[in-house]
């Protein structure tokens, strides 16, 4: 008997549980962002360590991200590592498949990694793909004898060329990215193009699944050159895979929210926080930092999120938190910005799946300059949102039927 995705799909949800919470209570607040101690922590705790003379590059949405990522495939010379959770049917998707395969048809080492729930109705573009030489990979496809793990899914985005240009960030490969943000059907999202030594962590992060998929090791020249300094950046990648005891999503938003002494900016896609970090971003707004938090509004592709996420609002508003909503459009970013010099980019969402269950890749940057950059972005975003207030009588306004009840039970598998 052939078991559809749909038909398990409810019982993975309950036997693929995620792992609890490895932090119990919020960090105390014992160094700033800007201290040697903070960056040992984040050295120590989260591995690798940050590695300076990098450069990098923000693309912002489809009209920048995609021309440049089609240009370093199409450059490549020696070999191209991809990894991605989102690959779809449209324009965009059959772009990247063809660059992927004349490169591969070229003799250039092509490797892929497409998330098997992610990539599912991009089939024909598999097909394309391994025809023309590109060792594809889906990463969890669904068995009968083993549906939990199809619970645990890559939500990676990373884009290796010759081992030397790395592009991560937040972007899927779909026509819904595509264009400037100006409308409901142009998504917002960020991406980032790197250059420098940072460059072999990002390869390391596409190496860790590839030996999962393909049980092979990246090793070699073509895979690992030698990276001369090209900038004054210093930066890092970590990798987080909960469901292997590596939640270091989680310890790197803790470290980041005690550590701040100013200011905290997040914007973020999927913003549903649990107990522990809401009391974290509470206590970080009662000692005086100015947190600022941006999301979706009523443009979202996950409904339930937002309301699941609406709950905690009012907590959080009373305690000096301002919440904000992005209106144009979707706003897909996962950005962090901690007293001006922190800065946290990649994969990751702020939420029970990126926290407990699926695989993520972020790069964190400590740099002033960057972190300006970043931050000259957010509020160009808030700018175009609308900040959350309380009525009189403590609710949101305007007010939405809140599905707490009904909803708590699922947040961990949103």
């Amino acid at each position: 008997m052939k078991l559809s995705p749909s038909f398990l799909l409810p019982l993975i949800f309950f036997v693929g549980c995620a792992s609890s919470s490895k932090v119990r209570k919020p960090l105390p607040s014992v160094a700033s962002v800007h201290s040697p101690e903070f960056r040992q922590a984040m050295s120590s705790l989260i591995s690798p360590g940050f590695v300076g003379g990098n450069k990098i590059r923000t693309l912002h949405n489809g009209a920048e991200i995609f021309p440049a990522m089609l240009s370093a495939i199409r450059g490549a010379r020696k070999s191209v590592n991809f990894e991605t959770f989102v690959f779809e049917q449209g324009e965009i998707p059959k772009a990247f498949a063809e660059a992927l395969a004349e490169r591969a048809q070229a003799g250039v080492q092509v490797r892929v990694i497409l998330d098997a729930h992610g990539s599912s109705k991009a089939a024909v573009y598999h097909k394309q793909m391994r025809d023309a030489g590109v060792r594809l990979e889906t990463y969890h496809p669904l068995f009968w004898f083993e549906p939990h793990r199809y619970n645990d899914r890559t939500h990676r985005k990373l884009l290796i060329v010759d081992g030397k240009l790395g592009f991560i960030g937040g972007v899927g490969i779909g026509d819904g990215w595509d264009g400037s943000a100006r409308s409901p059907k142009e998504w917002r999202d960020i991406h980032y193009r790197v250059e420098g030594p940072v460059v072999a962590q990002m390869q390391a992060a596409f190496g860790d699944n590839w030996i999962d998929t393909h049980h092979e090791v990246l090793q070699g020249r073509d895979q690992y050159p030698p990276l001369a300094p090209v900038g004054s950046v210093s930066a890092k990648v970590f990798l987080s895979a909960p469901q292997n005891g590596r939640s270091a999503v989680e310890l790197m938003y803790h470290l980041a929210i005690a550590s701040a002494q100013r200011t905290l900016l997040i914007e973020n896609a999927y913003f549903l926080p649990d107990r522990v970090l809401v009391e974290a971003l509470c206590q970080a707004a009662r000692r005086g930092v100015q947190v600022h938090i941006l999301m979706p509004g009523e443009h979202i592709d996950q409904k339930a999120v937002r309301r699941a996420s609406r709950k905690r609002w009012p907590e959080m508003i009373k305690a000096g938190i301002h919440l904000y909503e992005y209106q144009p459009t979707m706003v897909h970013t996962k950005l962090l910005i901690a007293d001006g010099l922190f800065t946290s980019v990649g994969s990751a969402n702020f939420d029970p799946r990126s926290l407990r269950i699926n695989d993520e890749a972020n790069l964190i940057v400590l740099d002033a300059g960057f972190a300006r950059e970043q931050t000259i972005d957010f509020h160009r975003d808030l700018r175009r949102s609308e900040e959350v207030t309380l009525d009189k009588s403590g609710k949101i306004h305007p007010l939405e039927v809140p599905l707490g009840v009904v909803q708590t039970p699922l947040e961990s598998q949103l």
